[in-house]
């Protein structure tokens, strides 16, 4: 049975499970989420996500919400038939990838989820940018990723080998780069920048962005 994906596909969230599931190599199908009402109706609160929110996953009978949760289930279920490793067995590697997921959740996502709000969803509305959110945004940023630039000295990826951390990373960072005047905080350390290029490299990311 196909892995149906309900969400918008220009969704970070969304994104982020389709990084997976190409990652893995999983078939899935799309249905897409273009209107907000449709996710607000008693069916979906009670069957699909009880704050109605996307993306949710339905595997066969089983529906699981919430990206992060989403992309576990998946390495969990079906990594073991894939040519990559998401998560590994060690469990001192795999307690280091969640530290890692907790620094972009804690740390990384919030300054740039500022930005993304009022220089690329504000425009989109017609509201007026608020440059002091974003002024204080980047600062805030800045410092996290002058933490990144350490964490990264001699190595590719956060925990040396690629993981399930670095592409829970990409795509608020892809997005600031493309949409938004901030994409240069990125350019300016060079190993974050690596990092970075080595992730939009990746054939699994090609494959999304393309779609």
């Amino acid at each position: 049975m196909v892995i149906k994906l309900i969400g918008y596909a220009q969704s970070l969230p969304t994104r982020r499970v389709i990084l997976t599931l190409n990652e893995l190599g999983l078939s899935y199908e799309l249905e897409a989420v273009t209107e907000i009402h449709t996710i607000k109706t008693d069916d979906f609160l009670a069957n699909k996500h009880a704050f109605g929110k996307i993306p949710v996953l339905c595997d066969g009978d089983f529906k699981i919400n919430e990206s992060r949760a989403i992309c576990r289930y998946l390495v969990s279920k079906y990594q073991k038939d894939a040519k990559i490793v998401l998560i590994p067995d060690d469990i001192n590697k795999v307690s280091l990838i969640e530290q890692y997921i907790s620094y972009e959740l804690s740390y990384f996502d919030p300054p740039l989820t500022k930005i993304l709000l009022q220089e690329v969803f504000n425009k989109r509305r017609g509201e007026p940018i608020d440059e002091a959110i974003v002024k204080q945004a980047r600062e805030e940023i800045e410092k996290v990723l002058d933490v990144y630039e350490k964490i990264l000295v001699g190595k590719d990826y956060l925990n040396g080998e690629y993981s399930l951390a670095d592409l829970f990373h990409f795509p608020c960072a892809h997005y600031v780069c493309t949409d938004t005047q901030q994409g240069d905080i990125f350019d300016t350390r060079p190993n974050v920048k690596r990092w970075l290029d080595n992730l939009r490299n990746r054939d699994a990311y090609k494959k999304t962005y393309a779609e």
